[in-house]
C-alpha cells in the first residue's frame, strides 16, 4: 500500500478542508482514496498516509446500499445523501454517520464524500426511548406487585391458623409448603417495589463504593478474579450510597454467574466529559465500567436484558438489571451493554455536579 504524504497537488485544491470539523474523503474513478482531511482521520482513527492510495472499502467496508449509490454517482455524476450508515471497524464498535457524495471538479478527482458521525444524536434518542420503557415498566411493575402482595399476606395466615388445626405432621409439611412459598413471593414483591424507596443522597467517593462490591463478590465467588482500573482524580458524587452498592453489585453479580465463577471481572473508572443524560448537559460525569471476560449475552434477549422478570440463567428472577437501571435513572444517569463472545461492558454514567 502506498505511503504517500499530502502532497501539495492535492493539498492545494483541498486545504481548507482539513479546518472543517466534518470527515471528508476523496477518490478518483476507481474510488481509490486521494485525500483525507484531519476531521476524517479523527472520524476513522486512521492515517492519511497509510489509506492515500488504497480502495474506500478499506476504510468504509461495505455499507447497505452506498456501493450502489457510489456507482450511479460515478456514472451519471450525481450527488447523493445516505442516512444512518452503519460503519464497521476491526476491534471497535460500529460508527454510524450521514453521508453526502458530491462530485469533485479536479484533476484525477472525481468524487468527495463528507461524513457526519450521528451516534450522539442516536444515543440520545436511545435514552428517551428507554426512559419512556422504563417508566411504563415500573408503573406496570409496580401496580402488578401490590395487586400480589395484599391478598399474600391473608393467604399466609390462613395457611398458619390451618397448620395449628392439623395434627397430622404429613399434613403439616403441605402448609408449609404453603408458608415458605408464600415469604418466597413476599421477598420478590418487596424487590420489585424497592426501586421506588426514598432517595438518600450524601457525598461519596466511587471507589469505596466499588471496593465494597468487590469484597462482597469475591466472598461470594472466590475463584473470580477481580481488576481495578481506577482514575483516583475523579471528585465525589453526590449519590445514594446504598442504592449505587446495590446496582453495581448486580451487574458485577450477573456476571459472576454467567461465568459460573471462574473467570475476570474489570472495574473501571474515568471522567467523561460534556455529556447528556436525561436530557440535560453536564460538563462532567463519572464513566464506570463492569467489564468481564464471559460468554456474553445471548442473542435472544440482548434487547431485553433490562426489562423485569427476563433473565438468560435458569432459576433467575431476572430483577437484578432492571433494578440497577432504575436506581441509575433515579441518579439522572444511564446504564448501556455491549457484548460479545469473551467481552461484555456495561457502562454506568451519572453526572457529577459541582456543587462550588
Amino acid at each position: 500500500m502506498p505511503n504517500t504524504p499530502k502532497t501539495p497537488g492535492l493539498a492545494g485544491p483541498f486545504a481548507g478542508l482539513d479546518l472543517l470539523s466534518s470527515a471528508v474523503v476523496v477518490v478518483d474513478d476507481h474510488l481509490l482514496i486521494r485525500y483525507l482531511n484531519a476531521g476524517a482521520e479523527n472520524l476513522f482513527a486512521v492515517s492519511h498516509r497509510r489509506l492515500v492510495g488504497a480502495p474506500l472499502s478499506q476504510l468504509l467496508g461495505e455499507p447497505a446500499g452506498l456501493s450502489a449509490a457510489l456507482d450511479n454517482a460515478l456514472r451519471k455524476n450525481w450527488s447523493y445523501t445516505g442516512q444512518d450508515l452503519k460503519i464497521a471497524r476491526p476491534n471497535a464498535e460500529p460508527l454510524h454517520v450521514d453521508c453526502t457524495v458530491s462530485p469533485a471538479e479536479a484533476a484525477g478527482l472525481r468524487l468527495l464524500l463528507e461524513f457526519r458521525p450521528i451516534d450522539a444524536q442516536l444515543r440520545v434518542a436511545r435514552e428517551e426511548q428507554l426512559l419512556q420503557q422504563q417508566q411504563a415498566n415500573r408503573e406496570l411493575i409496580r401496580n402488578l406487585a401490590h395487586e400480589i402482595k395484599n391478598p399474600l399476606g391473608g393467604i399466609r395466615g390462613s395457611a398458619q391458623l390451618l397448620e395449628r388445626e392439623l395434627a397430622d405432621p404429613q399434613l403439616r409439611e403441605y402448609t408449609e409448603v404453603i408458608i415458605a412459598e408464600a415469604d418466597r413471593l413476599q421477598d420478590l414483591m418487596n424487590r420489585l417495589l424497592t426501586s421506588h424507596c426514598m432517595m438518600r443522597p450524601d457525598q461519596l467517593n466511587i471507589h469505596d463504593v466499588l471496593e465494597r462490591v468487590r469484597r462482597l463478590i469475591l466472598a461470594e465467588y472466590p475463584e473470580i478474579t477481580i481488576r481495578r482500573d481506577y482514575d483516583t482524580s475523579l471528585p465525589e458524587l453526590t449519590a445514594d450510597r446504598e442504592q449505587l452498592i446495590q446496582a453495581i453489585l448486580n451487574i458485577a453479580r450477573n456476571a459472576a454467574q454467567a461465568m459460573e465463577g471462574r473467570g475476570e471481572i474489570r472495574l473501571r473508572t474515568r471522567v467523561a466529559r460534556q455529556v447528556t443524560l436525561a436530557k440535560r448537559r453536564f460538563k462532567l460525569a463519572l464513566e464506570l465500567q463492569v467489564i468481564d471476560n464471559g460468554p456474553g449475552i445471548p442473542d435472544e434477549i440482548r434487547d431485553k436484558i433490562f426489562y423485569p422478570l427476563v433473565s438468560g440463567r435458569e432459576g433467575g428472577s431476572g430483577l437484578g438489571l432492571s433494578l440497577a437501571q432504575s436506581f441509575v435513572e433515579q441518579h439522572q444517569g444511564m446504564i448501556e451493554v455491549e457484548s460479545r463472545k469473551g467481552r461484555t461492558c456495561f457502562t454506568i454514567l451519572l453526572p457529577i455536579i459541582d456543587r462550588a
